[in-house]
């Protein structure tokens, strides 16, 4: 499906999100992976919105997209987190490709093709290096060599998206300073495997599995650089960001709109002396700190999504800068909403809210699965350099 204008994007979203929350927990429960709904995605058209215009996309701004990922995680946070590498990497392939790679992989994706990544490492290296290699061989292709873990989407993708080290053998082992690519690699190519392995407390169908890259064939017009793009202002690692802190910020609020609804089935307190949980006057102070909370986060989300969008219009290290912290200040702002609105909702819902029928418990399981992306510590930090100092935040994914 095309999608004509950003309204009509967001049209859509709205609708497969009630599509999404309708199955959601029992999904969750039973550890169902979300084939149907995946494929809806696929069909909606809604994976095509970052293709910039001149290969056939809307290239909607950043306000949408945030918008679309909050109302995806309001209805099942583990389905919202399967598309993000997919825009992810999409902008590495604008920042990075040359024009006939953006020309071929955009086409993939207008004609519905879902990426996910496969990046993370497990260590004892730290998380800026990958022990993934990709090297040269002499009929002028390149074979990859590796495993990546907790690979969002993987089990469901059509290519998968592989950063390594770019070696030929000389340099000896990865380190954080060598020079690291993008692999564009179709997921049911030779030597890839991808196993049904994440068995994490919450996001439990994100589809994460460990991918294992054995000798991998990869022609050269299937690479495109990586460490390029932090030589130069970017809003890479804001764009990344604010796509997380929208899923936060959808936890959140979808965590506050099932609160209600549990609120409205709760026994009011008998010292309260009214006939609903909903007029006992600590119980308004309870749901009226969190709309506070919950609002706040969802506000920083879209004024961060505003400062992307300037920036994208004039970008210079200042503007980038400007976005970069606005991104961080909202992503630690919906963590606190996140944790806040899954553990508050049983406060409004009282004791039968913790029933295990009524798996509410998958709210603050998500938004504590989901939050430990990428520390909020280290945004504090960077936030706070910033605003003391003005010192810009460093160039990376996470920023």
């Amino acid at each position: 499906m095309r999608i004509g204008s950003a309204s009509q994007a967001l049209e859509i979203a709205r609708d497969l999100a009630d599509t999404f929350a309708a199955g959601a927990s029992d999904r969750d429960a039973y550890r169902g992976l979300p084939s149907e709904a995946v494929h809806e995605l696929k069909d909606s058209g809604l994976l095509t919105l970052s293709v910039p215009v001149k290969f056939g996309g809307l290239d909607v701004p950043a306000t949408v997209l945030a918008e679309v990922f909050r109302l995806f995680a309001h209805g099942d946070p583990s389905l919202a987190q399967i598309p993000h590498s997919h825009f992810t990497f999409l902008e590495a392939l604008r920042l990075q490709g040359s024009r006939s790679q953006q020309a071929f992989f955009y086409g993939l994706v207008l004609d519905g093709a879902l990426f996910a990544n496969a990046q993370s490492e497990r260590g004892p290296h730290p998380i800026d290096v990958d022990t993934t290699t990709l090297a040269p061989v002499g009929s002028g292709d390149f074979v990859l060599d590796g495993r990546k873990f907790y690979c969002t989407g993987a089990l469901f993708a059509d290519w998968l998206i592989v950063r390594a080290s770019l070696s030929d053998g000389s340099l000896g082992t990865p380190t954080a300073a060598t020079p690291k690519v993008i692999a564009f690699v179709p997921a049911d190519a030779p030597g890839v495997e991808v196993v049904d392995d994440w068995d994490g407390m919450g996001q439990r169908t994100t589809a994460s599995g460990t991918v294992t890259l054995d000798r991998v064939v990869v022609p050269p017009d299937h690479v495109v650089g990586f460490s390029e793009i932090f030589t130069a202002p970017t809003l890479y690692g804001a764009r990344a960001q604010l796509l997380h802190a929208a899923i936060d910020v959808g936890i959140a609020t979808g965590a506050l709109a099932e609160g209600v609804r549990q609120a409205g089935r709760a026994r009011p307190h008998f010292e309260a002396a009214v006939s609903t949980a909903a007029e006992d006057p600590t119980l308004i102070a309870v749901a009226g700190e969190l709309t506070v909370t919950v609002r706040a986060a969802q506000a920083l989300l879209a004024e961060a999504a505003r400062q992307v969008d300037a920036a994208h219009g004039n970008l210079t290290a200042d503007t980038a800068a400007v976005a970069s912290v606005a991104v961080a200040t909202a992503k630690v702002a919906a963590v606190r909403a996140a944790l806040e609105a899954a553990g508050v909702l049983f406060e409004l819902g009282g004791t039968r809210s913790a029933t295990a029928a009524g798996n509410l418990s998958r709210f603050w399981r998500d938004a504590r699965t989901h939050t430990l992306h990428d520390a909020t510590r280290w945004k504090l930090q960077h936030i706070g350099r910033y605003t003391l100092s003005g010192t810009p935040p460093p160039r990376h994914g996470q920023l």
